[in-house]
């Protein structure tokens, strides 16, 4: 699998962390930066991720920074793009089912995002 990973400098010492592991397990990592800890901004890192998954360059993005909001917030603004902040396994496993590849009531609420986002302009 092709994992695309991005994170700010909160987070490098974490992505190259679990850059080891993925790669450790066969997976084809996608590194999107930040490539120190030297401070940076996230939302450029959120993007490049975010659109890699979008345009099927990568086939899951991983994003880590301090607390993960901020990132995530980001990531959530690439249209078709759902992030969610895991700081587990359960929550990861969650997180994949609340979106539209488990189908059921998550694809019913999921819908009901989508469709709020089409109908409300932002201002």
């Amino acid at each position: 699998m092709k994992i695309a990973l991005g994170a700010d400098h909160a987070g490098y010492e974490m992505k190259e962390r679990v850059k080891q592991i993925l790669e450790a397990r066969g997976h084809q990592i996608l590194d999107m930066g930040t490539n120190s800890t030297e401070p940076t901004d996230y939302p450029p890192y959120a993007f490049r991720v975010s659109e890699s998954v979008r345009d099927g360059v990568a086939d899951r993005g991983v994003l880590v920074c301090d607390s993960g909001n901020g990132i995530a917030i980001a990531a959530n603004k690439v249209e078709g793009i759902r992030a969610a902040i895991a700081v587990n396994r359960w929550q990861a496993e969650m997180a994949r089912r609340h979106s539209p590849f488990d189908g059921g009531r998550h694809a019913r609420r999921i819908g009901q995002i989508s469709e709020y986002e089409r109908t409300h302009e932002r201002r």
